[in-house]
């Protein structure tokens, strides 16, 4: 994919999507701003930090570490990888959980998705459907349109 104005290449992932970075804006930590590709859509729901027996971790970056796990693990039964996410929308119960472990959820997500940071948004809520969940986190990546 050609780059657009403003536009900067993922690092390294031919086959991943485009940054999309204003010109002067301050540069994000963590998370960029826009997000460009083409090709196959593959959706999330919402996915809890349980394991595969329906089993919490105990703590909140515990639980992020699990539910990004999961995420990958959907990515690849849709044949895609960190490197396709175009988009992570976060809830969280408690936004001072997340606030107070930023470093231990930076280097959780490093360790499972890799130093790729789609657009993201995150947003307290009163509670999730699943009472033992401290966060729910909706993935979207794009796999690029296969060549013939």
């Amino acid at each position: 994919m050609k780059a657009a104005t403003g536009a900067v290449p993922t690092s390294g992932h031919d086959d991943g999507p485009e940054i999309l970075h204003p010109k002067n804006w301050p540069v994000p930590k963590g998370y960029a701003n826009g997000m460009m590709a083409e090709g196959k859509f593959l959706v999330t729901g919402g996915i809890v930090g349980w394991d595969e027996t329906g089993v919490f971790p105990e703590g909140f970056v515990a639980q992020v570490r699990q539910t990004l796990s999961n995420i990958r693990a959907i990515l690849a039964e849709g044949g895609a990888g960190p490197q396709h996410l175009v988009r992570l929308t976060w809830y969280v119960v408690d936004i001072d959980d997340y606030l107070a472990n930023l470093r231990e959820l930076g280097r959780a997500y490093r360790e499972v998705l890799g130093s790729h940071y789609p657009a993201m948004a995150l947003v307290q809520v009163v509670r999730l459907v699943e009472r033992e969940a401290l966060v729910e986190i909706e993935a979207t990546a794009v796999l690029p349109n296969t060549k013939p």
